[in-house]
């Protein structure tokens, strides 16, 4: 894969460069604040950029907005943001173009390398992963019309899964049921929530989008 890394703090900075290359990566720009953060993207169409949410030069939220910004530039453009906090208001913008590649890790509840380089590689292929934390504060900004409504506490159970990127395998492990079981719970979501598009993917990007705005 071809990576851009954005994050201002430079011991970690090159910490993630030498974790991506070491792990048979390239990385095509590593800069420190959101502008170059967007030039990079723009200029180097990567496949997946890691992104650091406060940087230069109010340490608030740059990285983020730069993050948006690149998106609405180079629509589709994968995402995985990596910070120690979660911004909901501009997680939300991240994920409202409901083109999915989109990610949302905290750093210090990445515990495995592995799993890092694992959530990377999904972001890239178009999947959206989350932290169970940064779940949790999204559904806090429920809207008063839940398009969740109909669904059982089961499927809202699944749903759930489902946002934090597990696969209906990893959720049939993860509730103790069978795979079928899982399958069948995915598509009464898909049913209620009205995804009836083809591509099995794209609905699963648009029923964990529906879960964290309901």
């Amino acid at each position: 894969m071809r990576v851009v890394i954005a994050d201002d703090a430079v011991l970690l900075r090159e910490g993630l460069v030498r974790l991506v290359e070491e792990n048979g990566h390239t990385v095509v720009a590593a800069v420190g604040d959101g502008p170059s953060l967007v030039d990079a993207i723009v200029a180097h169409r990567p496949d997946v950029s890691i992104v650091d949410v406060r940087m230069p030069p109010s340490h608030t939220d740059e990285g983020l907005r730069a993050a948006v910004e690149a998106r609405s530039r180079v629509p589709g453009s994968p995402i995985l943001v990596l910070s120690q906090y979660v911004e909901v208001s501009y997680a939300d913008d991240l994920l409202a173009d409901r083109l999915g590649a989109v990610g949302y890790l905290l750093k210090d509840r990445v515990s495995l390398v592995a799993e890092f380089l694992d959530a990377l590689r999904r972001v890239a292929g178009g999947a959206t992963v989350l932290d169970p934390e940064v779940v949790g504060q999204l559904l806090v900004r429920r809207r008063r019309d839940d398009p969740l409504r109909n669904l059982t506490p089961r499927e809202r159970e699944v749903l759930g899964l489902m946002a934090e990127g597990l696969t209906n395998t990893a959720v049939a492990r993860k509730m103790v049921v069978t795979e079928g079981a899982v399958e069948k719970h995915v598509r009464n979501i898909f049913t209620k929530l009205n995804l009836h598009q083809d591509e099995e993917q794209h609905r699963r990007v648009l029923a964990v989008l529906a879960y964290l705005q309901g």
